[in-house]
């Protein structure tokens, strides 16, 4: 066991609503060049909150997919510098019944800081730092999580039915120019990142707010799920055309090994394309596929696998006191693992109120007796369907300058097929206890 440190940290904000081409140029054309200040900066970006979406967005910011938030948009005659601050650390204990089940504390997080500026009336340059602790703060055989595979710990032995920890102390650094073209908002961006997010998948678990609800990463994160969210050397662009966005990056392909501390740069060998509609600043949906070479350092027979993804984001009001927030995920990945495909679904959804906040993630996923050591299976590399639902609920107890505190609790029943029931003892459950600390703030300096 291990004792947790919680850290703490405050974050950024943006967004309010959507302005149209027209009344962004009345506006313009009548405003004094000015500096933003923090006076100016919740109206031209929006609150400070943990849980944005599209439609918070303002006039002077626009959605990034990568990073899960409304992000700055340079407007002519309009200079900003900005820092922003955004933190999301929970304290767990977890308890699991079965023969592989175990009991421990964990503590996974991340805290991200942008800094960046205007450069005349296009360009806005930002430098984002992802940093976490958990190769600490998880412990060395990875936190319970029952069916989870991936990546080796310091023995050298397959995290199995636990989940690694990240890249520590940094899980991402990016830099990036965003070019406004004009009107609707309609920009490009060119990012690169000695290590950061790829064009992947869909919105990452930690960033998406049906998952940053949640202290667990999907089982389906192999899966053609968001695994290209930490990936060495990432070089993209991403261009905005209306309700249309089309992104594509090229990346080395290896997997990070999160036992490591480094930050090792190669020649991109790897690349994925992104298309995501904007239907309505509260439903968004997006596809994505990757050819990824020599992703496993240990397993040098697995030349390349091809990862493919499909998503839906909806953010619904249900009264003024209480949002639904739901998202849908398909994956699929071929010559992962020696199988020649597996697949996963995820569906999260939250509701989320001033105080409590009730959520669950439900998942239809492949494991293999392989991957799970599962000896008595009669083809360890065919992919069988296992399930796991879970409800979990969290309680906030103060909120102060975009920070807010809570604490919770979540139940999971896993299922599997017969071929695995002696392994696992039947349908084994999980439950888990936490303090969450998260929140987000920006200032403009």
């Amino acid at each position: 066991m291990k004792n947790i440190g919680i850290l703490f940290s405050y974050l950024l904000g943006i967004s309010s609503s959507w302005a149209d081409a027209s009344e962004a140029n009345q506006y313009l054309e009548s405003a004094p060049i000015v500096n933003i200040d923090n006076t100016d900066m919740t109206s031209m970006m929006g609150p400070n909150t943990l849980w944005q979406t599209p439609s918070d967005c303002g006039e002077m910011s626009v959605w990034d997919v990568g990073m899960g938030m409304c992000m700055p948009l340079p407007m002519a005659g309009m200079p900003m510098k900005m820092l922003m601050v955004h933190g999301n650390i929970f304290g767990s204990r977890i308890a699991q019944t079965g023969p592989r089940g175990r009991s421990d504390y964990a503590s996974t997080h991340m805290i991200m800081g942008d800094v960046g500026t205007t450069v005349g009336d296009h360009h806005y340059f930002n430098l984002d730092l992802m940093l976490t602790g958990e190769k600490w703060t998880v412990p060395t055989n990875g936190y319970p999580l029952l069916l989870q595979i991936g990546e080796r710990n310091q023995q050298g032995l397959p995290f199995m039915d636990a989940q690694h920890p990240h890249s520590s102390p940094i899980m991402g650094i990016t830099f990036s120019d965003t070019i406004s073209l004009g009107q609707n908002k309609n920009h490009v961006k060119f990012f690169f990142a000695p290590r950061g997010e790829t064009t992947d998948g869909p919105v990452a678990f930690m960033h998406r707010p049906t998952g940053i609800i949640n202290s667990d990463a999907p089982l389906g994160h192999h899966i053609g799920q968001d695994v290209g969210h930490i990936s060495s050397t990432v070089i993209g662009a991403s261009l905005k055309l209306g309700n249309n966005r089309f992104e594509a990056s090229a990346y080395h392909g290896a997997e990070p090994e999160p036992t490591n501390i480094d930050l090792p740069l190669a020649t991109p060998d790897s690349f994925s394309f992104r298309y995501i509609q904007e239907f309505s600043p509260s439903w968004m949906a997006m596809a994505s596929l990757s050819r990824v070479n020599a992703p496993e350092h240990d397993e040098p027979d697995i030349v390349f696998e091809n990862r493919y993804s499909g998503s839906v984001y909806t953010t619904l009001p249900i009264s003024s006191h209480w949002i639904f927030q739901n998202t849908f995920i398909y994956g699929l990945v071929t010559q992962y693992d020696h199988a020649s495909y597996l697949s996963s679904f995820a569906e999260e959804f939250l509701f989320r109120g001033d105080s409590p906040r009730i959520w669950g993630r439900i998942e239809l996923l492949q494991r293999t007796g392989a991957e799970l050591a599962i000896p008595t299976v009669s083809d360890p590399n065919q992919g069988l369907w296992v399930a796991a639902f879970t409800l979990g609920y969290t309680h906030r107890l103060a909120s102060v300058g975009g920070a807010e505190v809570g604490v919770g609790g979540s139940v999971t029943e896993t299922v599997v097929p017969g071929a695995f029931n002696a392994t696992y003892g039947g349908n084994p459950w999980s439950g888990k206890v936490f303090i969450q600390l998260g929140g987000m703030h920006m200032w403009g300096i």
